[in-house]
């Protein structure tokens, strides 16, 4: 029978290595291509906020860790009511020194979103009641020419569902995507940036 000690030196040998951050922007001022895993402690830490190697003297490192403050209270409760795979990305992955926001994108059930289960869990959670992606919900800020839901104006956060559905983002060829790949590309040049996906650190 297997010692304690000697299955987690197992697990350790073989469970995937974790595709770590690189310390820069690429060439196009991208995160390089790719999923990278991290806690909400290790993104507070990345060079996403504290800049990279060679970030402009305007690099607004408190506005980011601002950010990552507001976007850990919609995660969080996402976690509670048993969402796991949440995706970030938008300018924030990019050598932006003052991104407007953090966009996203998590996958849940269809059921449970069509039916307003999800939303109502979330809202009970969130003392701002932010949570819809109803576009009549959608208001106007300081003359920004696209209107903002509800959770943008509260935690300048925008996490929406994926559940497989095309979501309006189109490739250079004109074609829809789905979430999964249209956050996959920066909407800056159409190119591959790479994107975050938050994973819960030891309890």
């Amino acid at each position: 029978m297997l010692s304690v000690t000697m299955m987690s030196m197992m697990l350790k040998q073989t469970a995937p290595a974790r595709l770590g951050l690189p310390a820069d922007f690429t060439a196009d001022g991208l995160l390089a291509p790719g999923d990278y895993p991290l806690t909400l402690d290790e993104l507070v830490g990345s060079m996403l906020v504290t800049g990279p190697a060679n970030r402009s003297p305007t690099w607004d490192a408190d506005w980011r860790a601002e950010l990552v403050g507001k976007l850990r209270v919609l995660v969080e409760q996402l976690w509670r009511v048993g969402v796991t795979s949440i995706f970030i990305d938008g300018s924030f992955v990019e050598d932006k020194d003052h991104p407007n926001d953090i966009d996203g994108y998590f996958v849940c059930d269809l059921k449970r979103l069509a039916s307003g289960e999800l939303e109502r869990e979330l809202n009970l959670l969130d003392p701002q009641k932010c949570w819809t992606w109803d576009p009549s919900q959608r208001r106007p800020f300081l003359g920004y020419p696209k209107w903002q839901l509800p959770m943008w104006h509260a935690y300048r956060v925008e996490l929406y569902p994926h559940i497989g559905q095309l979501c309006g983002i189109t490739d250079k060829y004109g074609n829809e995507l789905e979430f999964p790949s249209a956050f996959r590309l920066s909407r800056r040049d159409g190119k591959l940036r790479g994107i975050i996906q938050l994973i819960r650190g030891a309890p």
